[in-house]
């Protein structure tokens, strides 16, 4: 049976980037990244879809992302989908798609909350950080830990 499990996407966030860092110290950073893509009905009406995808990176890229992106900034991501379910306190069961970034390019000079520009160092545009294999459901936001025999850190 052929496997793949690779995403592309490319666009701009929609809100700033969360950043914190697990029980073990490994940063890992979630935002919200808005795609959208232009069609013309039969009639000749020409509309705009817009698609948001959850996108959790983690690692130094993390931090990259925490520290240089902000609402509205490009970028392209580059990694693979993955499901997590989970029951809340009051018994409803959950579940969520989310994008698991193996590399987060940035495209332009961001701007940070209080309006400044952003100058990313060269590393941010190039830096892939492995992604943890699997993560375990967990009711919260963010998966508690990257799995066993994985330190979420960049090879070099």
């Amino acid at each position: 049976m052929a496997r793949l499990n690779k995403v592309f996407l490319m666009g701009n966030l929609a809100r700033d980037p969360e950043l914190r860092y697990i029980p073990s110290g490994t940063p890992v950073a979630t935002f919200t990244l808005a795609t959208s893509r232009a069609y013309t009905l039969a009639s000749g009406e020409k509309r705009e879809e817009t698609c948001f995808a959850r996108v959790v990176a983690w690692g130094r890229q993390a931090e990259l992302c925490g520290e240089y992106l902000a609402k509205g900034s490009p970028v392209f991501v580059e990694g693979r989908l993955q499901s997590r379910s989970w029951e809340t306190p009051e018994g409803q069961k959950r579940s969520t798609m989310e994008v698991v970034a193996q590399n987060v390019q940035f495209l332009g000079k961001g701007t940070r909350s209080g309006g400044t520009e952003a100058g990313a160092p060269e590393e941010a545009f190039t830096q892939a950080a492995p992604a943890p294999e699997e993560t375990p459901a967990a009711p919260s936001d963010i998966p508690e830990a990257p799995p066993e025999g994985t330190s979420g850190e960049v090879p070099f």
